[in-house]
């Protein structure tokens, strides 16, 4: 029987993982070109939380691409918001500039990231980071990579020997929360990292380039294609009890290690903004 007219191509992994890949890297070289200069075209959640002209013209250019090739799916972005697609189809999880104060700043510590959803589970993803030079993909049960090379997270240090990252919201009270939280955990680790992506930071677990992450607030679009990254390494990728990552509270780690950090922040109330 023909496809019915409109529907979505069939959804192979590895091909929605190169058309990831393809899409972000396009992506990121224009956002890598228009950095200089760049200024705040709007806010969202609050003054702090800016969007540059860049966000909205890479995630237009994403849209675009993943639609000509895939003119069925949906898209989720952080930008345009959800853009319907065909029953049963791909979804589409987009963020342009995850990092985007960094991008404002003309700092490096920026990331393109793609994730395709289908079934409900996140199949594929690409994260690129252009001005580092650093292109991470992962396909679900087929492993994770980075600038091609295989990728597979270490044993897990004590806490005490753990370098941990972490990332702050933009809302006030939550961010006071937070610094209470930071405050009773710092002294239990190695030391704190914050870089300002959440994607990159994810990704960078699977490098061996920090121990754990921890982080109330995000959005789909920050993990999806980060979280299959760490996934597919070896590491542990949840939220508290079990429940999957979410804006709630996201935490990634090998095995050992997660379950003392998730110990650690259970009591501290992390997956909140504080007393009410």
């Amino acid at each position: 029987m023909a496809a019915e007219e409109g529907a979505a191509p069939a959804a192979d992994p590895h091909a929605l993982a190169e058309l990831a890949e393809r899409t972000a890297a396009e992506a990121g070289r224009a956002a890598a070109e228009g950095q200089e200069g760049i200024g705040v075209l709007d806010t969202k959640s609050t003054p702090t939380d800016v969007v540059t002209e860049m966000d909205r013209r890479v995630e237009e250019l994403i849209r675009k691409r993943l639609l000509q090739a895939r003119p069925g799916d949906a898209v989720l972005g952080e930008e345009g918001g959800e853009e319907a697609g065909a029953d049963g189809g791909v979804r589409w999880i987009v963020d342009p500039i995850d990092g985007t104060v960094n991008y404002l700043y003309g700092r490096e510590e920026w990331a393109v990231s793609i994730a395709a959803e289908s079934g409900g589970r996140i199949v594929a993803g690409a994260v690129v980071a252009p001005r580092l030079g650093d292109t991470y993909t992962a396909v679900l049960g087929a492993g994770a990579f980075c600038n091609g090379a295989p990728l597979r997270a270490g044993p897990a240090p004590e806490p005490a020997f753990a370098l941990v990252a972490t990332g702050f919201g933009y809302d006030p009270q939550r961010r006071a929360h937070q610094a209470e939280v930071l405050r009773s955990v710092l002294p239990r680790v190695r030391d704190i990292r914050r870089g300002g992506s959440a994607a990159i930071d994810i990704c960078s677990l699977a490098r061996g380039r920090a121990d754990a992450y921890y982080e109330r607030g995000l959005n789909p679009w920050d993990w999806a294609a980060a979280c299959l990254v760490a996934r597919e390494a070896g590491l542990r990728v949840e939220g508290l009890h079990g429940a999957p990552p979410s804006g709630e509270l996201t935490i990634a780690a090998g095995p050992g290690l997660f379950e003392s950090l998730h110990a650690m922040l259970e009591p501290l109330g992390a997956d909140t903004d504080g007393p009410a």
